[in-house]
């Protein structure tokens, strides 16, 4: 995608998140990493009236090699902290998600937006009030919910109890206050209970594995009891899960994590091998995917604040809440949430 491409659909996030004259906007980067972002939003942002500026941090130095999720750099520099709280809205394009800095910052009135999928991704996949719609929709549903049932045709079978911590809704901008999203998405989730989530979940041919960034090849089935995982069985990927969790040396990686289901049907299931480089946030709004995962919860207000962190959306399941049904087969069942063509 060339700049002025680039910088047009920047423009067009920016003016569906609020965005205007006077505003403060602080652009975050680190590094050399998305700098044609930056420059983007920078000139997006100048359009159309508002205080905007970079702020661009060192390259991170090498880490452990897993994706380890709440650690950021920011971390050792209140001072930056405290710049970004203080505006009105920060384009993240490092990935603060997890991080008690992101919290920090959403708690002093920033609004969040991440922006670290590949170019052609935002652009195929730019929000839109529709899609907000069926995702708020989806989210008032779920907000009222007590329990949540999985199956599958593969053998899941999981009951999460809810009204513990709060439903999030994602669609891809956002214009309010404190609020954080991530372009694209089309999803909405929650967490269950610490100690009440229990039952099987059985991973099938096709379900995708984040972020390894591949698709499930034989059956893993994973066993969970108050909350926790207690055992992973299956072939070669049910071990290198298990050795991706262990290398984190914390056993709070086998807690489970937000759950909850895709809405946008524009984005594709074999999307990982379409715009290789980004997180695989196509894979988590494909519609009628359900994803479960594994990790901290601490973005829903608990306190695991683990590193260690694994997203699968799963096709082809049913997901009822309060025994009504939600997701069925793999396609969304209720009318609010379905397309309007």
């Amino acid at each position: 995608m060339d700049q002025n491409s680039l910088n047009e659909i920047c423009r067009i996030q920016l003016e569906m998140s609020g965005v205007h004259e006077g505003e403060s906007v602080v652009v975050l980067s680190q590094g050399d990493e998305r700098l044609d972002y930056a420059d983007a939003f920078l000139n997006a942002g100048r359009t159309l009236g508002a205080k905007i500026y970079h702020m661009r941090l060192p390259t991170p130095q090498p880490g452990s090699g897993s994706w380890e999720v709440g650690i950021s750099q920011l971390a050792q520099n209140a001072e930056a902290v405290e710049a970004l709280k203080q505006a009105d809205m920060v384009v993240d394009l490092i990935f603060l998600l997890f991080s008690p800095e992101q919290m920090a910052i959403q708690a002093a009135g920033a609004r969040v937006l991440t922006a670290v999928e590949p170019a052609p991704l935002l652009a195929r996949l730019m929000p839109s009030k529709e899609i907000r719609e069926r995702v708020e929709v989806g989210a008032e549903i779920l907000s009222k919910a007590k329990n949540m049932r999985i199956t599958s045709p593969h053998g899941t079978d999981i009951t999460y109890k809810l009204g513990v911590y709060p439903t999030i809704s994602e669609y891809g901008y956002t214009d309010e206050p404190g609020r954080w999203d991530h372009w694209p998405a089309g999803f909405v989730f929650t967490g269950g209970a610490d100690d009440g989530v229990d039952g099987q979940i059985v991973l099938g041919m096709g379900d995708v594995l984040l972020p390894f960034n591949s698709y499930v090849r034989e059956p893993v089935t994973y066993t969970i009891e108050k909350g926790f995982v207690q055992d992973i069985r299956g072939g070669i990927e049910a071990d290198l899960i298990k050795s991706y969790m262990d290398a984190f040396k914390d056993p709070r990686g086998n807690g489970m994590s937000h759950v909850g289901w895709g809405l946008d049907e524009r984005a594709n299931w074999h999307g990982l091998t379409q715009f290789p480089g980004g997180m695989g946030m196509e894979l988590r709004s494909f519609y009628g995917n359900v994803m479960f995962s594994t990790g901290p919860n601490n973005e829903l207000g608990g306190l695991n604040d683990t590193a260690c962190h694994l997203d699968i959306p799963m096709r082809d399941c049913s997901l009822f809440l309060d025994d009504e049904p939600i997701v069925i087969d793999g396609d969304v069942v209720v009318k609010e949430m379905q397309p309007s063509s």
